[in-house]
């Protein structure tokens, strides 16, 4: 039970809240992890499509170690002092897991661009919250653009990790939101990354086979409002 009010309590700091630029935020300490590791592996295994994908499977474990294991053992500390103090360290663990309020601003400074017929700014927008260029896209681009990141931050961003919340706490989202952040910067079919972040790519479609289809019914009940 103080579990799902720690969800419901993190999610709802998350709306109020969202993500101030002054709060360190995990998952950029993720992020940093996952560039230091993959500098050091790539000097220890090599440029052999082996080595880089036994690279990147040791990734993906130390990622999911540190994601992992971080959250857990600070929780089972604060459970030893005070269960409120526990309580209160997971509510605050789920309210930086979500992004929901982030991702609202943030798509609609897009579409706000776009109403005032601005391109340009609209392009500029979009270029801060998608992977591809922007310079050159046209008005329904940017929409089309803009939808999907929405679409698939939903799912990554708001409904799996609530999903692995109400599994495994804020611990096991922390692992979810640890693959997810892999398979952003690693998980490309490219020749950087076609061996290197095979691992990681294919353990975020096994983490959210699950989550995505539940966030895809959950958008077309979503459309009859």
């Amino acid at each position: 039970m103080m579990l799902l009010f720690a969800i419901i309590a993190g999610f709802i700091l998350d709306l109020l809240i969202g993500d101030p630029r002054w709060l360190p935020h995990p998952i950029c300490l993720i992020g940093n992890l996952i560039s230091f590791l993959e500098k050091l592996l790539r000097s220890i295994f090599g440029k052999s499509s082996r080595g880089l994908l036994v690279g990147g499977a040791v990734l993906v474990i130390l990622v999911l170690t540190f994601s992992f294991c971080i959250p857990f053992l600070l929780l089972a500390w604060a459970e030893k002092i005070n269960p409120w103090l526990s309580f209160a360290l997971e509510t605050f663990m789920c309210y930086q897991i979500f992004a929901t309020r982030c991702l609202r601003e943030e798509s609609m400074k897009v579409y706000t661009a776009l109403r005032n017929n601005d391109l340009t700014d609209a392009r500029m927008k979009l270029s801060w919250i998608v992977g591809r260029d922007t310079k050159e896209l046209t008005k329904s681009e940017v929409t089309k653009g803009a939808v999907e990141t929405v679409a698939e931050n939903t799912a990554d961003g708001i409904i799996a990790p609530m999903l692995y919340m109400f599994i495994g706490g804020a611990p096991l989202a922390f692992l979810y939101k640890g693959i997810n952040t892999m398979d952003s910067m690693v998980g490309y079919k490219n020749d950087k990354y076609l061996y290197f972040g095979r691992c990681a790519a294919k353990l975020d479609d096994f983490a959210n086979y699950i989550p995505a289809r539940v966030a895809g019914l959950c958008m077309i009940v979503a459309a009859y409002l």
